[in-house]
């Protein structure tokens, strides 16, 4: 045959099969040269390659196999052979697991023990949030009957202003850094000393704005700001409504409030007093059921995470404390 002599391709075990090249052809073969490459896909000419593939012992010696691709034949993580590689474990896409609350895709095991033990996190971070308000209003409520009902420290205050302005130091500077510092926030027992300090200052701040108001008006305010809190905090944890997305729009009604307060500085009455204060009281009201959702997590867009306990109790108290001044305020301007 024209095969014998020419020796063949290298490597080629066995001549290969009939139809493959013509009788006859390249007889001589060509000696000394390197071998054709080989083309890829199927020829044209009549024959072509066996639907089986390569021949078994054929192929050139020492060519590298194609490197793997994703998903092909191989497999991935132990896959044998074709279709599709397995996920890995614990990366469900198909949850909503992954949040802003920070805890998203720690735990890479079972996901239904990762969404109970979120579940646990999260109402754990809700008592703990509620204690430490607790322990805030407790303190605030001691300083305003304090202020309130005691001559004594009336008359001290009064003849003492500039500790008005040492609290009020002390009050943005503790601020300033639990807003700014994730570090102070976070870390006990440095989060719990600013808080504190904050708490203290600001409770004073109260003490000396519910001074020159009367008692009967000052339990007024208490009482309405307890009664509009706790009905506020039961509407966030009942209604459907997501208010976690109204964080821009808060702002901007903060930003007006704010201009409003400035203008009232200079251009004082009556009727501006109590459109200024009803709006206050309104923004603050949306702003209880905000961050008590934003403390709640759960189906609500946005959340604050387990770890910014403090924030979240910050957030809160200062809600509360600024609904009561506003509704101080109303009582006060009605009363004049």
């Amino acid at each position: 045959m024209a095969w014998q002599g020419a020796g063949g391709y290298p490597g080629q075990g066995q001549p290969p099969p009939p139809g493959f090249y013509p009788e006859g052809s390249f007889a001589g073969g060509y000696p000394g040269g390197a071998p054709y490459p080989q083309q890829g896909g199927f020829p044209g000419a009549g024959g072509g390659y066996p639907g089986a593939g390569y021949p078994a012992g054929g192929g050139f010696p020492g060519a590298a196999p194609y490197p793997q691709q994703p998903g092909a034949g191989g497999g991935f993580f132990g896959a044998q052979g074709g279709g599709f590689v397995p996920k890995p474990p614990g990366y469900d896409m198909g949850g909503n697991n992954y949040n802003s609350t920070g805890y998203g895709g720690e735990d890479g095991g079972n996901m239904q023990n990762f969404d109970f033990t979120d579940k646990s996190i999260r109402l754990g971070f809700i008592r703990k949030v509620y204690g430490i308000l607790f322990v805030q209003l407790t303190v605030t409520l001691a300083f305003i009957s304090l202020f309130t009902f005691h001559t004594g420290t009336k008359l001290f205050v009064a003849r003492n202003p500039s500790l008005w302005w040492i609290s009020l130091a002390v009050m943005f500077v503790c601020l300033i850094t639990m807003a700014c510092c994730g570090d102070v926030r976070r870390k006990a027992p440095m989060n719990f000393v600013f808080l504190g300090l904050f708490t203290v200052a600001e409770s004073f701040m109260l003490g000396c704005a519910t001074i020159q108001f009367r008692a009967n008006e000052v339990m007024l305010a208490i009482g309405i700001c307890t009664v509009v809190t706790l009905g506020l905090t039961i509407f966030a944890f009942q209604t459907k409504i997501d208010f976690t997305m109204m964080g821009g729009v808060l702002f901007a009604a903060t930003l007006i409030l704010m201009v409003f307060g400035i203008v009232l500085m200079f251009w004082k009455g009556q009727i501006a007093t109590l459109i200024y204060a009803s709006f206050g009281a309104l923004l603050f009201s949306i702003y209880i059921v905000y961050d008590t959702q934003m403390m709640m997590g759960g189906s609500h867009k946005y959340s604050i995470s387990p770890e910014e306990y403090i924030f979240a109790a910050l957030n809160l108290y200062l809600d509360i404390v600024n609904l009561f001044l506003y509704i101080l305020t109303i009582i006060g301007a009605t009363r004049d």
